[in-house]
This record gives structure tokens, C-alpha cells and sequence, in this order.
């Protein structure tokens, strides 16, 4: 009882000191000042009366929304006397992969600075910052020559090292459960089972009604999503976040997709916001950085060729380009495994006091980065609403894609319950897989890393982020994916090769992301 009445007050000490530094709170200041003049306000009853005055003006809601915001990113407190890399990660194997995979990432970066004789960072001359500001709407329509520049990273190689990660305090033979997972991911982490998962998503369930199922057999499927409809709009008048979140469980309706998201993830766009996109924007103009170039490779590899996306280029440039130049992301990395890179003014390498984290938001964009971008341009057409949404949505979920640790969200998570799922739902598929030299993993990791962004077609994929922010977790990412590979059995247990699996897995373009999840979780046999 002391200990979770110690960890409350520790909970309320770090959302208080969170809150202090923020917008909201000199706004609430001004509101208190503000209500002192108003007759009502006796000073007798001055709490009281404050309190009451904040209830009624909307600004009690505001700032229980932004408490629920930071319950929901930042992690439990740990041990007071822990210490701070305990926040980033728990265990030291973790950390230590971490670290070396940071080191393998930059030293990629540093050759291909070194080979192609290109700064990390220039200011650019006055003719060239007007020749960019002139074209910032239209940059996918310039060409420049990115054939000597290459992606820091793809998704395989971040495989390669997930592969081989191992725990050094585990013997070969300390445990018989974790000796017969049969998978590429040999780290001894708890993940859930069928039965843990149902209960987890309960509202998935196959007696709930959902948007994305087209047939129900206890509610006809237009009443269900009139007054799914009609109870949305109801969540967004009352602008309740944590009401959002639980609602948007069951799917979103497309019209109220964009302003759902918006709240859940408490994004108002106040002027200082925009003024603050505007200020990035400067930045960028000013400034030239190598990793504009691996962002601009990345859109073309990628986004472009893609047949939903390819139209908002312009957008994803304006988007990744002034994320690269946010200082505010820094803040993640107090609760992230990785660390953000350093670079030493010239000639004062290892000089702490010369240090600047590169990129200055301190994320390193690899093959696919822009991909998480590209399924928001459908839903905010404002460059600095969509900029601020993406940013949120990064240092909530998608961080934790491309960074090794244990947190139940993260990519080694992910894969693990995808094998296990796999292995004890799916045997005879998985080991006919296994036999084959077609690890089910080698074709799925692609999906998760980039949680199924460029894979599904997009009203099936929002159907799925919707999922995400509604549970807050990116586990459904894992369950999709041992989905998909249930869905395809028949077709997989007469494959003979890795290249037939992959064909076979090739286009998830056509697939129903509902059923799918439904189908697995609540009528597979457990």
C-alpha cells in the first residue's frame, strides 16, 4: 500500500514538472488571474470558486487531457534510487545492443560523408535559401542527383541484428518453454498468449460491433455505424481524450478520423504551434543537412512510387525535413533505449562543450522512414497540423520500431509474439516454413517495422492505427501479421522455397484488416 501511494506521489511529482514547462500551464495561469476580477469569486471560498471556474470554462477538461496525454507516453516510475538509463531500458544486454547498433549506424553515416566530401551541416548561401523558400510547396517537382547516397539502414539489416541479440545470463537449457521456441528471436521476453490477447482487446470481440467488418449478425452494419456516428460526434463535443481513446477502439468513422486522432493525442494547434512550424521551416531554409539528402532519397524510393501516396510528396518533404530540425523530439529519449548522436564542431572533437546532437531532433531517417508520414497526409491537409500529428504519433509508437528494447511495444516484442503466435497456433505452417528455409519472420518484419504502412491499402490501414491509438499499444501490429499468415495457410503449406512464401505474402493490398484480426484472436482454437 506505502509502495503505491510512493509511486502516485512520484507519478504526480513528474506529470506536475512536465506541465510546468508547457503552454498550458502559463494559460491557466492567466485564466486564474483573469477570474480573480469576476464578482462570483469570493475569497473566502477562492480554491472552491477557482476550481469551479475552471470546470465551467472547459479549462478543467483541457488540463485533464493533458495529464492523460502523459500518462499515457511516459513510462511508470521505477525505483526512486534507479538509475536514468534504467528509464530508457531495463536491461543492461538491451542497452549494450543498443549502443553498438547506434555506433554501426554512424559509422554508415561518416563514411558516406567521408566518401562523398559533403558536410554534415552548411549554411546555405543567400541565392539558395530564396530558390528553396520560392519552391517549399512544390519540391517534388526537383530533381536533384541522390545516386552516389544510400539508405543509412533498410529493415533487413535491423533484422540481422535482432537475430542475433542474446541474453548472456541465459545458458543453453535454462529454460525448457524458451528453449523450444523454434524462431529467429532468441531473447528470453514475456509476451501475451491468444487468451492474454482477447482480453486485452476485448472490444474486438466478434460480438462488438466494428467499423471495417461488413457483415454483423447482431446489427445490421449501417444502424451500427449511424450511431457509432452519432456517439463520435457526442466524444468530440465533450473533447474528453481518454473517451476518444475507448471509442476509437471499435474504429473510426472516416469524417471524424482526423479530429479523434487530433484529440487522443491532445493536439489543439494553438498559434504558438504554428508560429513554432514556421520556425522550423526558417530552420530548414537556412540550413542544408546530409540527412536532407537521405530524406529526399528515402520519398523517392519509397513514397513516390507508391500508387496512394506518390501525390503527397510535397508534403512529406515539408514534414521530415522540419521534424530533422526539432529539438523537442530530444525529450523521447528519456524514455527510448537509443540515445541521439553527437557531432563535435570542427577541431573540437571530444570536447562535451563543442557537442551538438545531429540531426538536432537526434533520429537518424532510414529505408521506409517517410512511410510513416504518408498515411496522415489523407487526414490533415495543413502542413503544421500535420507535422504536429506525426510527431506525436513518432514519439509515442513509431520509435519504438527501430530501437531495440524490451518494452512490450517494442520491435523485439513484436517479433517474438509473432513467432510464438505462430508456433503455437500455426505448428504444422511454421515448421513447414522452418524446414524450408523460410522463417515466417524474414517476410513479416518488413510489415511491422513499418507498421503495415505501404502494404495494406489505406482505409484498411487507418482502420489498423486507429487500433493502435486506441489501446496505446503497437501489439496488434504482431497479432496482424500472425493473421495474415493464417489467412494464407493453404497457399503457404505448398510452397517450397523462401521466394514462393514471399510471392504468396506479396500483395496484402486486397485484405480486410477487422475480420482478419477477429478471425485469429476470437475463433482460433486455443
Amino acid at each position: 500500500m506505502l509502495q503505491e501511494e510512493s509511486d502516485l506521489s512520484l507519478i504526480i511529482a513528474q506529470i506536475v514538472q512536465k506541465l510546468k514547462g508547457s503552454s498550458l500551464y502559463a494559460q491557466l495561469e492567466r485564466q486564474a488571474w483573469a477570474c480573480l476580477q469576476r464578482p462570483e469569486i469570493r475569497l473566502e471560498s477562492l480554491k472552491e470558486d477557482i476550481k469551479e471556474f475552471f470546470k465551467i470554462s472547459g479549462w478543467e477538461k483541457k488540463l485533464q487531457n493533458a495529464v492523460y496525454s502523459e500518462l499515457n507516453v511516459y513510462p511508470l516510475p521505477s525505483h526512486p534510487s534507479a538509475p536514468p538509463e534504467h528509464l530508457k531500458e531495463p536491461l543492461v544486454y538491451m542497452r549494450k545492443a543498443q549502443g553498438s547498433w547506434e555506433k554501426r549506424i554512424l559509422k554508415s553515416l561518416n563514411s558516406m560523408c567521408t566518401e562523398l566530401s559533403i558536410p554534415l551541416a552548411r549554411k546555405r548561401p543567400v541565392g539558395e535559401q530564396k530558390e528553396l523558400l520560392n519552391k517549399w510547396n512544390e519540391m517534388g517537382t526537383d530533381e536533384p542527383d541522390l545516386s552516389l547516397f544510400r539508405p543509412v539502414y533498410a529493415p533487413k539489416d535491423f533484422l540481422e541484428v535482432l537475430i542475433n541479440l542474446r541474453n548472456p545470463n541465459y545458458e543453453n537449457g535454462d529454460s525448457l518453454s524458451f528453449r523450444t521456441h523454434l524462431g529467429l528471436i532468441q531473447v528470453p521476453l514475456k509476451v501475451k498468449d491468444i487468451p492474454e490477447l482477447k482480453e486485452c482487446f476485448v472490444e474486438l470481440g466478434l460480438n462488438t460491433g466494428q467499423l471495417g467488418i461488413d457483415d454483423s449478425t447482431q446489427v445490421p452494419p449501417e444502424l451500427f455505424e449511424n450511431e457509432h456516428v452519432r456517439i463520435g460526434q457526442k466524444v468530440l463535443l465533450q473533447q474528453d481524450s481518454a473517451a476518444a481513446q475507448q471509442y476509437i477502439r471499435q474504429g473510426s468513422p472516416t469524417a471524424l478520423r482526423a479530429e479523434l486522432w487530433a484529440l487522443i493525442l491532445n493536439i489543439s494547434s494553438q498559434p504558438e504551434d504554428i508560429l513554432y512550424y514556421e520556425q522550423l521551416k526558417t530552420n530548414v531554409i537556412q540550413h542544408d543537412l546530409l540527412v536532407d539528402s537521405l530524406i529526399y532519397k528515402d520519398v523517392k524510393l519509397t513514397a513516390s512510387n507508391d500508387d496512394y501516396y506518390f501525390v503527397f510528396e510535397d508534403y512529406l518533404y515539408q514534414v521530415l525535413l522540419c521534424f530533422s530540425r526539432d529539438t523537442s523530439v530530444l525529450g523521447h529519449f528519456a524514455y527510448n533505449s537509443a540515445s541521439p548522436p553527437k557531432s563535435y564542431i570542427r577541431g573540437k572533437l571530444g570536447l562535451e562543450e563543442y557537442a551538438v546532437f545531429y540531426p538536432p531532433n537526434g533520429v537518424i531517417p532510414f529505408h521506409g522512414f517517410s512511410m510513416y508520414v504518408a498515411p496522415l497526409c489523407f487526414l490533415y491537409h495543413e502542413p503544421y497540423k500535420l507535422y504536429q500529428i506525426f510527431r506525436e504519433m513518432y514519439v509515442r509508437f513509431f520509435f519504438r520500431l527501430h530501437s531495440i528494447s524490451s518494452h512490450p511495444s517494442g520491435i523485439v516484442s513484436l517479433c517474438l509474439l509473432f513467432e510464438t503466435l505462430l508456433q503455437t497456433y500455426l505448428p504444422q505452417l511454421f515448421y513447414h516454413l522452418r524446414e524450408i528455409g523460410a522463417q515466417p519472420l524474414r517476410i513479416s518484419f518488413k510489415w511491422m517495422v513499418r507498421a503495415f504502412s505501404g502494404y495494406l491499402a489505406t482505409d484498411q490501414l487507418l482502420l489498423l492505427w486507429d487500433r493502435i491509438l486506441g489501446y496505446n499499444s503497437l501489439e496488434i501490429l504482431a497479432v496482424l501479421a500472425a493473421a495474415v499468415f493464417a489467412f494464407r495457410a493453404v497457399n503457404l503449406m505448398e510452397v517450397t522455397s523462401l521466394a514462393a512464401a514471399e510471392a504468396v505474402l506479396a500483395d496484402l493490398s486486397t485484405l480486410k484488416v477487422m475480420p482478419l484480426l477477429q478471425i485469429f484472436l476470437f475463433a482460433t482454437v486455443t
